[in-house]
């Protein structure tokens, strides 16, 4: 309350509409697909869990970044902080999650389109075509600049918001209260959470846009916390309203066809769209197109510019235009040879933003922590901080690992 009316409020706004844009995307799509097994309750806490490690990491690299020069990043962090070979393992696997995001965003959006199409036309081109159409489109603009990119995703992001409110606001006065508390076909089951955690791992995932904060606001570390705890319980609060929303418009044995028809993001919403009017399913497909073109762009512009440091390509329009191949050329590959692998994408990036972004920042913690010297700022429950964090991302990848192995359950 201390921001609300102070000289600090512009900065602490503008702060955690970052936060909350950079975790908010495509991947809260996946959410009620990868929640259908436990259903709401145990999608609460999921949910609240996943907050919170994800908020404590948050501040983790907050606290070890105020340490440093505002400018520096999380590598530099890491690679001043842990060694060379925790370097390479962290860039790899920022790397890996982006390729992974950037491949679940073709495929989803690939299914938006030709799901959108279908509902307004009766006819949709195969999905090879659509994913085409929607990845070339977007890598159009990432490739052309950087502004572009800034300019498209400033609308698609008012679009995103607007269409967010008008389709789950539709989806909520629809809904079926019997189906969210759970009758005797909608009984949750606990062992469902654990294929579950990795998503919810990554549709917190924005710990890069810490240094960002702080390089932007300077060191100030009441406002950049402020800017961490306000973001993530927007974003919280936007994933719980649209967990309510599908849940109340499908049952969980409706959400096993979703899931057989490939999982998709399409899936989900034609599915949705047979119990709501016209206009709500189509602010629904828009609400789904703008999630995803919006994560696309930010996804793809961190990954081409990432590529384009590691091979050394310049920003001339031939170096551009290799970079965008490099960069674009494999997930585009992947989203047309295996068109409905959304779900599994996004549970996999969380097995890598497990490392990246989670067990990286407790260690990153502990370390800092020995060196010792003056902290300008400390993380709440300082001396469980570290412990915690290693449980959860440990913990998030033996659970998909496993998942993945069919040792643990897949709902289906």
């Amino acid at each position: 309350m201390r921001y609300l009316f102070g000289p600090d409020f512009q900065k602490v706004m503008g702060g955690s509409m970052v936060v909350a844009g950079t975790a908010i995307g495509a991947g809260m799509l996946g959410l009620p697909m990868i929640s259908a097994g436990m259903w709401f309750n145990w999608s609460l806490l999921a949910l609240f869990v996943s907050w919170f490690c994800m908020l404590r990491a948050s501040q983790a690299i907050l606290e070890v970044n105020l340490n440093f020069e505002p400018g520096d990043s999380l590598h530099t962090m890491v690679n001043r902080t842990l060694g060379p070979i925790w370097s390479l393992i962290n860039g790899l696997a920022v790397a890996f999650v982006l390729y992974t995001l950037v491949y679940a965003y073709v495929s989803g959006g690939g299914s938006v389109v030709q799901q959108a199409m279908q509902s307004s036309w009766g006819y949709a081109p195969p999905r090879v075509l659509t994913s085409l159409f929607f990845s070339l489109l977007l890598t159009a603009c990432v490739w052309w600049s950087s502004q572009m990119v800034d300019r498209l995703s400033v609308i698609l992001m008012g679009g995103m918001i607007i269409t967010f409110f008008l389709s789950v606001g539709g989806m909520i006065g629809n809904a079926d209260w019997g189906h969210i508390w759970g009758g005797q076909a909608d009984s949750g089951e606990f062992i469902f959470l654990f294929g579950a955690v990795s998503t919810y791992l990554t549709s917190f995932c924005f710990h890069a846009s810490v240094p960002s904060l702080i390089k932007y606001l300077g060191k100030e570390p009441r406002v950049i916390n402020a800017c961490l705890r306000n973001g993530t319980f927007i974003a919280l609060l936007c994933y719980l309203v649209w967990i309510v929303a599908a849940d109340g418009i499908l049952s969980r044995e409706e959400f096993r066809g979703v899931i057989a028809a490939g999982g998709n993001v399409g899936d989900l919403v034609a599915a949705s769209g047979s119990s709501l009017g016209y206009i709500i399913q189509k602010m629904l497909e828009f609400f789904a197109l703008f999630a995803i073109a919006t994560s696309f762009l930010g996804a793809g512009l961190g990954l081409f510019d990432y590529m384009a440091d590691l091979c050394n390509f310049d920003n001339s329009r031939r170096g551009r235009t290799l970079t965008m191949l490099v960069t674009f050329l494999p997930p585009m590959l992947g989203g047309l040879i295996w068109p409905d692998g959304f779900l599994a994408a996004i549970g996999w990036a969380g097995l890598a933003a497990a490392i990246w972004s989670v067990i990286v920042p407790a260690l990153l913690l502990h370390v800092s922590r020995r060196r010792g010297g003056e902290a300008l700022y400390r993380v709440p429950g300082a001396r469980w901080a570290v412990p915690l964090l290693l449980v959860y991302g440990i913990g998030v990848a033996v659970c998909h690992t496993l998942t993945v192995l069919n040792y643990l359950p897949a709902f289906k």
